[in-house]
């Protein structure tokens, strides 16, 4: 069947070839917002061209899966799709593309599980080092908690907690304050812990498909940069910048060698010397473009159909 054949080819030449030409645009920066929802929608075509092709190839080798799939359709357009000859291929393409897409649903379900573990486990550790006070509530949205190193950072789940430490509020004065919470709750209301688990679990699930080793990479640089950018928003760019640089001037982060956290001089040079922001119609094209790249599939999928009925 040549639309089942035609997915998979789309699915692989875009699994492999996007994150070789995303990687590349200059505007990733200036738009990170506009950047992860390309992302998301190249990720989305990959993902919709294995469930369509999956869904024909059991279509093909099993009529029982024909009859739901194509029961409204016209007999027209059931013999446009030529499953009666798809050969004994069918059913193992079918089952192969289900097993993929049940075992990434387990890897979003452990990723998932995991983080609630780590989020069960920090909770457990802030009520033993800042315990209740007589008449506080539990779940309280901020948390003030006795360090020694400044930090801030957004707990999510049922209950958010924004967690400040005592150090970085003695040394993060006015605005820089505001600057570093304005931040935290920008990856709150975006939801972007979702993004990051989804990410984690199809690079964990198919550590050698580009796109996804690719996503997860991107995300964790893309997700901070839209952060960045709610906060500027609200407290300006060199208040962050510079709240940026108190938060982790202790951590070697600005030294020659390299850390977990050295994509931080580069998020403060953003801040600093800022790039052009591309145009409001730049920006509404690039997203309607993107929203077309998962529509490519179905289109692809619909072909046959289409050409029956016209």
């Amino acid at each position: 069947m040549m639309v089942t054949a035609a997915l998979l080819l789309l699915g692989a030449l875009t699994a492999v070839l996007a994150p070789r030409l995303l990687v590349r645009i200059e505007w990733s920066d200036r738009e990170p917002v506009v950047a992860l929802w390309v992302w998301q929608c190249v990720v989305a075509a990959v993902l919709l061209c294995c469930a369509l092709s999956m869904t024909l190839s059991a279509a093909a080798a099993w009529q029982a899966v024909r009859g739901h799939v194509f029961a409204p359709a016209p007999r027209a357009v059931v013999d446009a799709y030529a499953l009666g000859a798809a050969g004994p291929w069918a059913a193992a393409t079918a089952v192969a593309l289900a097993c993929a897409g049940l075992w990434s649903a387990a890897m979003l379900l452990c990723e998932v599980l995991r983080a609630a573990a780590r989020r069960g486990r920090r909770r457990a550790e802030l009520l033993v080092r800042a315990p209740l006070l007589p008449g506080e509530e539990p779940g309280e949205q901020l948390v003030l908690l006795e360090g020694e190193r400044p930090d801030a950072w957004w707990l999510p789940g049922t209950a958010p907690q924004l967690v400040v430490t005592t150090a970085a509020l003695r040394r993060l004065k006015g605005r820089r304050l505001d600057a570093v919470l304005a931040h935290e709750q920008g990856h709150a209301r975006a939801r972007h812990d979702w993004l990051l688990h989804c990410s984690a679990a199809l690079a964990a699930g198919f550590p050698q498909v580009p796109v996804f080793a690719a996503f997860r990479v991107e995300m964790h640089r893309l997700v901070e940069l839209a952060a960045d950018d709610t906060a500027s928003r609200r407290v300006g760019r060199l208040t962050t910048a510079l709240a940026l640089v108190e938060l982790n001037e202790d951590r070697g982060v600005f030294g020659p060698a390299p850390t977990p956290q050295a994509h931080v001089p580069q998020r403060v040079h953003r801040l600093l010397a800022p790039p052009d922001r591309l145009s409001a119609m730049r920006r509404l094209r690039l997203t309607a473009t993107a929203a077309l790249v998962p529509a490519l599939p179905v289109l692809v999928a619909f072909v046959p159909g289409l050409r029956a009925l016209g």
